[in-house]
């Protein structure tokens, strides 16, 4: 980590300076669990996104798609136990509805609103009990209440996803970030991931932050993979109001840009890898590290194909260093490698070099699987380029929790 970049414990979107966050029941889910959360500037702010590349995509996202056009947001509500997805044109008319009636609370026009939901596909959503959970929710907006607002998103989680930081700029001024998601299952992002969301009190122009975040997205959450499905749902949102008051990070070219980029992105990776940390019914984060590409391109294929390998993620659980599916999946990542270069190992433990396999100590590579994260190296030997990708290990119960998910 750079050093101008310093963590902030146990904090996410109230972090930056100007952020309000709440989070209520509605009684949307079954357990009366948290399920309505609100994050709110004081102003509006400089706003950008990435969304799901899946042709089925839901309501609240084409919604906030359409609000994003004028480059602003002040507000984004996520509710969660229903995806408003596959709902047709009663899914649309009830985004439509949240924005508008949240944006008669808060005072501040409807297109400054992002809506987002997560949950079941094909559910009409309860769209009366989070009208008249609006007023609570928004009479409860404090910069203390952004932990409630973090649980109010999950679904399947079993924690919390957040993170937040302070960057120093090259003049001494210091920039926030604070960043909450969720995600457990349904996990293969293909621009984003499921739902994230960052605020910031840096003030930095629309086409920076936009340029910013989707490299971000692009090294951190696109990076990750749990189960191989891509959501109708998946968005990343990031708010920047200003209220650091720092010097302008007019475009890329500002000697802050690049700062406030590797902050941007060490926040999205600390969040990606919580999500595959948590992935359903995961006991190992799985992290493979790629090394001797030709290109980025080529090394985020082959680490993207290897960590999202169902034989990898079961071989993983079982503990059992069968490197003959690191290898196979490698060759499939439509990235042209040489088999001949190919080396393959286990944090340091060598398995696999030049093309011909090794013999290794099976009791080393046991404990080394044991471990609640393991290291998969593979270097191509073709280049000097390198990426990581994140995921976990497929156990018998993320099949429990999907065989009942709706139940």
């Amino acid at each position: 980590m750079s050093k101008f970049i310093t963590l902030i414990p146990d904090q996410n979107v109230c972090a930056p300076q100007g952020f309000k966050a709440a989070g209520v029941s509605a009684g949307i889910k079954k357990s009366h669990k948290l399920d309505l959360s609100l994050i709110y500037s004081k102003v509006p702010a400089i706003a950008a996104g990435v969304f799901t590349r899946n042709q089925v995509k839901a309501a609240p996202l084409l919604l906030t798609k359409k609000h994003l056009k004028s480059g602003y947001l002040q507000a984004i509500i996520t509710n969660s136990g229903n995806a408003n997805a596959c709902t047709g044109k009663l899914g649309t008319q009830h985004a439509k509805q949240t924005a508008i009636a949240l944006a008669k609370e808060l005072k501040i026009d409807n297109t400054l609103i992002g809506v987002a939901s997560t949950g079941v596909i094909g559910v009409t959503l309860p769209i009366e009990k989070i009208l008249t959970s609006i007023p609570k929710l928004s009479a409860k907006l404090d910069s203390a209440e952004d932990q409630e607002a973090a649980k109010a998103i999950m679904t399947t989680d079993t924690f919390a996803k957040q993170a937040a930081l302070a960057v120093t700029l090259s003049d001494g001024s210091i920039i926030k970030i604070g960043g909450m998601a969720k995600g457990s299952g349904m996990i293969h992002p293909n621009m984003a991931t499921m739902l994230g969301f960052i605020t910031t009190d840096a003030d930095i122009s629309a086409a920076a932050l936009q340029i910013a975040l989707s490299k971000a997205v692009n090294n951190s959450f696109n990076m990750i993979s749990v189960d191989g499905d891509s959501s109708t749902n998946d968005m990343v949102l990031v708010m920047a109001n200003k209220c650091a008051a720092n010097t302008a990070i007019e475009d890329i070219n500002h000697p802050d840009w690049q700062l406030f980029y590797e902050g941007l992105l060490c926040l999205c990776i600390s969040l990606s890898k919580q999500i595959a940390t948590d992935g359903e019914g995961a006991t190992t984060l799985i992290a493979v590290n790629v090394s001797g590409a030709k290109s980025d391109k080529q090394a985020k294929l082959v680490a993207k194909s290897v960590v999202s390998s169902s034989l990898v993620k079961a071989a993983v659980f079982g503990n059992d260093a069968n490197w003959g599916r690191i290898a196979c999946a490698a060759g499939y990542a439509n990235a042209a490698i040489n088999p001949n270069k190919l080396n393959i190992s286990l944090e340091k433990l060598m398995l696999f070099k030049h093309g011909m396999p090794l013999e290794f100590s099976e009791d080393e590579a046991l404990k080394l699987l044991q471990n609640k994260e393991v290291n998969i190296n593979l270097d191509l030997g073709l280049g000097e380029h390198s990426a990581t990708a994140w995921g976990c290990d497929l156990t018998y119960d993320y099949v429990k929790i999907n065989a009942a998910y709706r139940t």
